[in-house]
């Protein structure tokens, strides 16, 4: 049976046409604006006369949401401002979601790294309560300090975590070098600070 309804070509759509429909904000334009956010939140921090600002960087993915946060920064290279600042408030999410395994994990890497563990500046002993506070003091120093400090007591913390992951046989092999690679590039992001 015929279809009743007339056939017609369709019209044909122009450039602006798809530019209008285009799936949100330009990413280039996006990530600027992140890394300009994260250049006020760093450098500003420190410049304030505002005393409860280290308190609000601290809290922020308490207040925004990590998703927020995320949304901003995620994407950002690692030695960048923003890409620095998504993995400070990660490690900080992680710390507060499992303080006792952290703690744990903590506690095994001690020995296999030394040095690390004195940079990090966790009390001894190294329980969940004593994590918490010593990552919520690294990031109160992006206000009160030195940003290469905090990266640098960041990557420490990180780095001796994964050398606890690397002798506690239930963690495996990926777990172990995720937090790996997050100490050496909050490591690389503190030198390219000081730089």
């Amino acid at each position: 049976m015929p279809d009743p309804r007339p056939h017609h070509r369709p019209v044909p759509k122009r450039g602006v046409f798809f530019d209008e429909q285009a799936g949100g904000p330009d990413p280039a334009v996006v990530a600027e604006a992140a890394e300009r956010a994260a250049a006020v939140l760093v450098r500003g921090a420190r410049t304030s006369e505002d005393a409860g600002i280290a308190e609000r960087l601290v809290h922020l993915a308490d207040t925004e949401g990590i998703e927020a946060i995320a949304e901003a920064w995620a994407h950002a290279p690692a030695d960048s401002l923003g890409g620095s600042l998504w993995r400070l408030y990660l490690l900080r999410s992680w710390v507060f979601a499992d303080p006792s395994g952290v703690a744990r994990q903590f506690e095994a890497g001690r020995r296999h790294a030394e040095f690390a563990r004195v940079v990090a500046g966790v009390a001894d002993p190294p329980g969940p309560d004593e994590l918490r506070t010593m990552v919520d003091a690294v990031l109160r120093g992006i206000a009160e300090g030195d940003f290469a400090d905090v990266l640098l007591r960041a990557a420490a913390f990180a780095r001796v975590v994964a050398a606890g992951r690397a002798t506690l046989p239930e963690v495996p092999d990926a777990d172990v070098r995720r937090v790996l690679v997050l100490a050496e590039q909050l490591e690389a992001a503190g030198h390219a600070e000081l730089a």
